[in-house]
């Protein structure tokens, strides 16, 4: 009776394709463009650091010092062929960067006056339905509202980004047989943790595969798995903790191994996993989604089961094309006090609690690149550690946050706003150390008459008590054009 409704309601607008992948076997010709961009940004602030929104969730692009400007000069092609049955992109973009250290700052990183890096350093390739990416870029998996949400809880845009080889299918793509009511996508990555914090040459393993129901309905429903984990390299305390291929083995599939008492007990390397379900509802000109996404360091369980369940995001995104004012609303709620209760072992028997987010007694910086979080950023990043110690000292938090976006005659806005109570790491407390307000107005204009530069300005405050009342200010100026099509 419901594959009966479904055939008369939708019979007029769905071709009954056995696999719907929407790619041919003509080749259109043209609309291949290099461009190319020039960016100049500037950030002054009040405090010993830029305040919360204005560097957190860049990629590691805009520094943490109160101070700091930025030069950068990208050069990309996008790709353009998604009915082709091969398509291709790259980008190149060098930052030079001054910046004021950061008053009585441990790390070198918050030291250097000058430094130069690549944000971007990529090429990806699409054969058909499967993708291969090579080089730096973000890792970024998110279902909702990337300009407006704080972050997912594995992989934020925060940290800069690894270099990276990628094999998998990156968008969502019918499975054969379902006419496109069943759509999958998935994705193995191996990197380099090359920042050398702690540990020397180690790596980072990361899979993800996800499910999505409804296709052209106008309700789906989604479930993403992702698991990863840091390993390899050599430690200053324990030294080749094994980079073969037997150790890849047994982070692939988060098995014990290696040359550690810690690795032989429970599993060898640092893992992490997330797991995201989504209900979106959508029509003409509008979608709504509502999603939970649920993280763990221990045992796998479904969400819904499982020690930490009440720790996780919640959010709700509003997408509509109809209205240009207000074009996304995100709220959204995370929570990680829990961490599997209190207890890690007691009268003999083991909880496998007290997690500790984003520590690990073997990678000691955990999950942490260039002393920012690769998670959450309210997952307080180690860069904010005024003793300089490399790990995390405060993983237990809860953020209420809220996000809005639009256009109005020409000004595109972003507005941010997020409260967050900070627990620091003991789970048997349940003291506030701290909260921070953290505020964001964003604003971009086209213009035109100025030889067609766009024009920014980024305005930003913290409020509270984790690191005192600051404000900042970010003034961007950026030259796009065409270089050469064909």
């Amino acid at each position: 009776m419901l594959c009966m409704l479904c055939t008369s309601l939708h019979a007029r607008e769905l071709s009954w394709q056995w696999w719907p992948t929407g790619i041919t076997d003509s080749i259109p010709a043209g609309n291949d463009t290099l461009h190319y961009r020039l960016g100049l940004s500037a950030v002054a602030s009040s405090g010993r650091y830029a305040p919360f929104w204005l560097h957190n969730n860049t990629n590691g692009d805009i520094s943490s010092s109160p101070y700091s400007g930025n030069l950068s000069v990208e050069i990309y092609k996008d790709a353009v062929h998604p009915d082709r049955w091969w398509d291709y992109d790259f980008a190149v973009q060098l930052t030079g960067r001054v910046q004021s250290p950061v008053p009585d700052s441990k790390f070198d990183i918050q030291q250097r006056a000058v430094t130069a890096y690549f944000n971007l350093l990529y090429a990806h390739l699409r054969l058909y339905v499967f993708d291969i990416t090579a080089g730096i870029k973000p890792m970024i998996y998110e279902t909702q509202d990337t300009a407006l949400s704080m972050g997912s809880m594995i992989f934020s845009g925060n940290s800069q980004p690894l270099p990276h080889v990628t094999v998998g299918i990156d968008r969502y793509m019918p499975f054969p047989g379902c006419y496109g009511y069943l759509e999958l996508k998935g994705g193995l990555t191996h990197a380099w943790l090359a920042d050398n914090v702690f540990m020397k040459g180690s790596y980072l393993h990361h899979k993800f595969i996800a499910v999505r129901l409804g296709g052209r309905l106008p309700v789906n429903i989604s479930y993403e798995f992702h698991h990863a984990a840091q390993w390899g390299g050599i430690s200053p305390v324990y030294g080749d903790i094994g980079s073969d291929l037997r150790s890849f083995a047994n982070v692939f599939l988060a098995r014990s191994g290696g040359v550690m008492n810690n690795d032989r007990l429970n599993a060898q390397g640092n893992h992490v996993g997330s797991q995201q379900l989504v209900l979106t509802g959508k029509g003409d000109g509008w979608q709504v989604s509502a999603y939970w996404q649920n993280f763990f360091e221990d045992n796998f369980a479904l969400l819904g089961d499982g020690q930490n369940i009440t720790d996780g995001l919640w959010g709700i995104s509003l997408k509509q094309t109809r209205w240009p004012f207000i074009q996304g609303v995100t709220c959204e709620f995370m929570n990680t006090t829990d961490q599997s209760g209190p207890w890690h072992d007691r009268d003999g028997l083991c909880y496998a609690g007290k997690d500790g987010y984003y520590r690990n007694s073997v990678f000691a910086n955990g999950w942490n690149y260039w002393y920012r979080s690769m998670g959450t950023p309210f997952i307080t990043s180690p860069l904010y550690n005024a003793d300089g110690t490399i790990y995390t000292l405060n993983s237990r938090v809860m953020v209420y946050h809220l996000g809005v976006r639009g256009d109005i005659y020409g000004f595109r806005y972003r507005v941010m706003a997020s409260y967050a109570r900070n627990y620091g790491n003991d789970v048997t407390s349940r003291a506030l150390l701290s909260q921070n307000t953290a505020l964001l107005l964003e604003v971009q204009k086209h213009v035109e008459q100025a030889w067609g530069l766009d024009f920014g300005l980024r305005l930003a405050a913290d409020l509270g008590t984790q690191w005192g009342n600051q404000f900042g200010a970010q003034l961007t100026i950026c030259k796009r054009g065409i270089i050469t099509q064909w």
